[in-house]
């Protein structure tokens, strides 16, 4: 791919704007927060989305920031390009659209995995608090929180199509917030639900389903 030639791709704040609502909109339909914990997982969510395409369209801090190193390692390439933005397809010698790359292809998987299981989540949950009982079907039948793993998978998604320096250094931070928000909510739910919640809780596991966490299996 020849990226000598390509134009700018920079300075766009109505795409970065635009974008941003688009996402932020999408998964609020989908997450629907209830009270101030639900508020703060998606008000951390959203600001990683900020972040991520004010980069993407406004202005590339990372590129700036990174560019004696980029250039020297990477000679020929314009970095100033929309296309070079996908740093992960470049260090990986990927010079085809990068649309196809395999980092892009990857996060595409993740972001869709992420929002359907925000979705599929999100009806289960719904429901259950309209009859006041404990949500332990569907995603809830394999891990407690699907809905912050959710997040996590969309994040980690657009990573890998658009690695930053500052979504980087969000991401861990954001993934122990939302760590710390689950045992938070299993202490009110401890409270609300009793012995029905802790048998809940010791059959199912927390982030990672059966497959993956051995000794936790769902009913």
């Amino acid at each position: 791919m020849d990226h000598a030639n390509s134009a700018p791709a920079y300075g766009l704040w109505s795409l970065a704007i635009i974008n941003s609502l688009v996402f932020i909109i999408f998964a609020f339909s989908f997450a629907k927060p209830q009270n101030a914990r639900d508020w703060r997982s998606f008000g951390a969510f959203s600001a990683f989305l900020v972040a991520l395409f004010t980069e993407m369209y406004g202005f590339p801090l990372t590129i700036y920031l990174l560019s004696g190193w980029l250039a020297s390692h990477f000679p020929g390439v314009d970095f100033l390009s929309h296309d070079a933005g996908h740093l992960l397809e470049i260090m990986f010698g990927w010079r085809a659209n990068p649309h196809f790359g395999p980092f892009h292809v990857l996060s595409n998987i993740f972001i869709v995995a992420g929002f359907w299981l925000l979705a599929s989540a999100w009806k289960i949950l719904y429901h259950a608090q309209r009859a006041h009982r404990l949500a332990t079907t569907g995603a809830y039948a394999r891990i407690r929180h699907p809905q912050y793993i959710g997040f996590v998978l969309i994040m980690f998604g657009f990573l890998l199509q658009w690695p930053t320096l500052l979504t980087l250094a969000m991401f861990p931070v954001l993934v122990f917030m939302y760590a710390y928000l689950a045992r938070t909510e299993e202490a009110d739910m401890l409270a609300q639900f009793g012995d029905e919640y802790a048998q809940y809780a010791a059959r199912t596991p927390r982030f990672l389903p059966a497959l993956f966490a051995e000794g936790n299996r769902p009913a």
